[in-house]
């Protein structure tokens, strides 16, 4: 990767997501890297080109993914952050043996940067090629309106193997999440990308889905991501946020409404912050589709809230091991239902 970023003394750092599927035990190319912004916003004066190289590479399982450094690529990639106004350029090494692409939701982009075959913007195997993806921040229109910027959760993805639309490299784990910030936009502790494809959450089904945990109080970032072929909703158990987009109400007056459970349709994506158990307190809360035979059918998972200090509260390791252990499939039996909602 290539660090600098575009000759203004920025730099990419890079932080761990905790996605392991089970306590305790790492689970292979699920989470992702952060191609990170500075600690503090740049003023809009400062706008930056950023540069970053990403490997394409063939994972175990059959699964192929993106990553920030050879022999580093997960399922999701990693999160890429940009404030608007910025520019992205993304080096794309395509290590596989069938060509792909990378494609964006929600900045600029010319016809050679699209990313789809239609514009032939892609990768061959082996191929190394450059997409250049820009942003922009909202400015005055007539009628005393404005248009939109960049800013927002948005995602990105393949869209050229298997297909012209990249059927075959979405299923296979070829996306990821990309944000555009406003100047002055509050930074997370911790970030997470929960993609709901078909019958799987980041592309494994429970009870190996992936686990993210945080302590008690600390600033945590979703990012919600919808592919595949199904209706889906993601609900989060004990916490709430503001359908806009910070998740967090801007104002007394803010008329934004406070949800728990969102659609998370194909193409779709969005983002919140939430402070880890504010309200409710540490412990071991689910994650899930409520589309209710999807849950049933295992597109569930957990939140582990620890206490501040990071020690585990009492009864989140056995509500682990009962959602380890649960048997989740599509019976309409009450047994099999069970267990399905924390």
């Amino acid at each position: 990767m290539d660090d600098t970023a575009g000759g203004t003394g920025l730099t990419f750092s890079r932080r761990s997501l905790i996605a392991a599927g089970t306590l305790g035990a790492a689970v292979p190319a699920i989470g992702g890297a952060v191609a990170a912004l500075p600690s503090a916003p740049a003023r809009a004066s400062l706008a930056a080109t950023r540069r970053v190289t990403i490997y394409a590479e063939a994972l175990p399982g059959g699964l192929v993914g993106y990553g920030l450094q050879r022999g580093q690529a997960t399922v999701p990639g990693p999160i890429l952050e940009m404030y608007e106004g910025d520019t992205l350029e993304i080096t794309l090494v395509n290590t596989t043996n069938q060509r792909l692409s990378i494609h964006p939701h929600g900045v600029d982009y010319s016809t050679g940067s699209d990313g789809s075959p239609l514009n032939d913007s892609y990768n061959d195997p082996g191929e190394t090629r450059t997409y250049v993806w820009r942003s922009r921040e909202m400015f005055a229109a007539a009628g005393r309106r404005f248009m939109p910027g960049s800013a927002g959760y948005w995602h990105y993805h393949d869209h050229a193997m298997g297909t012209d639309h990249g059927t075959a490299g979405v299923a296979k784990g070829l996306y990821g999440a990309l944000i555009v910030r406003r100047r002055g936009d509050i930074l997370p502790d911790k970030q997470f990308t929960v993609v709901f494809h078909d019958m799987t959450i980041n592309n494994r089904m429970a009870p190996n889905t992936p686990m993210f945990e945080a302590n008690l109080g600390q600033r945590v970032e979703w990012i919600a991501i919808g592919h595949g072929n199904l209706f889906h909703t993601f609900h989060l158990h004990a916490h709430r946020w503001a359908d806009n987009r910070t998740g967090m109400l801007e104002s007394l007056g803010d008329p934004s409404p406070v949800i728990d459970n969102k659609d998370l349709n194909p193409g779709s994506s969005f983002g919140f912050q939430v402070l880890a158990g504010e309200g409710v307190g540490p412990g071991a809360w689910m994650y899930h589709c409520h589309v209710q035979n999807h849950s049933d059918g295992g597109m569930a998972g957990i939140f582990l809230v620890r206490n501040a200090d990071g020690s585990m509260p009492p009864g989140a390791e056995e509500a682990i091991h009962r959602f380890q252990g649960h048997t989740h499939g599509t019976s309409g039996s009450h047994t099999d239902h069970q267990g399905a909602h924390g």
